[in-house]
């Protein structure tokens, strides 16, 4: 049994597409299936389901991944104790974010790259969900997400980058800009424009009116913060901003919600993480981020 084939064997599970294993471990397709079926052989039992759609483990594949995985960072821990002893950095570093944060994520690589240009780091964007998902499994090293001010992620560390209000907001002819609070049963009479669902800013709206015994009626989503303000400046609907963006657009016109929404973007990494890289990039953030010019932002 080689790390290469328990390495191919955990990609195609994480990713449950023989092509996107191939793409992530970045070898020909034909080459993670060789390995599989060796694999396989080796153990006397098929370990994955394949389909048209999907690839899905069977009771053999369940039983031999948590085996895989210990094996595999059990040797990433003994290269990177081999590597402390030559106070040399290096493996490799999965960062995730949502799509709208005020965290100079680039400057932030380029500054860790040119101190250990040995780490190999790859970033990528999804919604808050996604993103805690990775995490959780293993998929990504760190990420900036939107959560909850009361909620505390399992298993993950994390600093605060911002902590917000979020408004209501509308074009200055709507015939809410008189106005300047509104409560959620009043919001939900309107058509809303939001971010989609999974969305961190979405999550804390889904979760205010289902305790409020009311439902959004969202009439257009988009991707980030920007277009919501878009759509509600040509009248489409009652966007649903943080604060800093909704009063500080000329125009449009907020309104505060009552009961208050809050929403934090934070920098979290897994608690159990022992990558020397994660650890030292997530300690270069957070010096990055309490950092008074670092300013405020916007939870996605």
């Amino acid at each position: 049994m080689e790390l290469r084939q328990l390495e191919y064997f955990v990609a195609v599970v994480e990713e449950r597409s023989f092509t996107r294993a191939a793409e992530r471990e970045r070898v020909a397709q034909p080459a993670v299936s060789a390995q599989i079926q060796r694999l396989e052989r080796q153990v006397g039992q098929p370990l994955l389901a394949r389909s048209s759609r999907d690839v899905r483990l069977t009771q053999a594949g369940l039983a031999l991944l948590p085996h895989a995985r210990a094996a595999l960072a059990a040797v990433r821990d003994a290269q990177a104790a081999v590597d402390e002893v030559a106070h040399l950095v290096r493996g490799s570093v999965a960062i995730g974010t949502v799509t709208s944060h005020p965290v100079n994520v680039a400057g932030l690589i380029a500054a860790f790259h040119a101190e250990h240009p040995a780490v190999e780091i790859t970033l990528g964007t999804d919604n808050s969900d996604a993103l805690l998902t990775m995490l959780a499994d293993g998929r990504l090293d760190v990420a900036i997400v939107s959560i909850g001010v009361d909620e505390e992620p399992p298993g993950l560390d994390y600093v605060v980058i911002t902590d917000e209000a979020l408004d209501a907001a509308v074009a200055p002819g709507h015939r809410l800009s008189r106005r300047k609070t509104l409560s959620l049963a009043q919001l939900c009479e309107f058509p809303l424009i939001s971010l989609p669902v999974g969305t961190g800013l979405r999550s804390r709206l889904d979760s205010a009116c289902a305790a409020a015994g009311v439902r959004p009626r969202i009439s257009f989503e988009a991707t980030s913060p920007v277009e919501l303000a878009e759509l509600a400046r040509h009248g489409l609907g009652v966007a649903v901003l943080p604060q800093s963006m909704a009063r500080s657009r000329s125009d449009l016109h907020a309104l505060r919600l009552a009961p208050e929404l809050r929403g934090r973007l934070v920098w979290a990494w897994r608690r159990d993480a022992t990558s020397p890289a994660a650890r030292l990039l997530s300690e270069r953030a957070r010096a990055v981020i309490n950092a008074p010019e670092q300013g405020a932002g916007r939870p996605g």
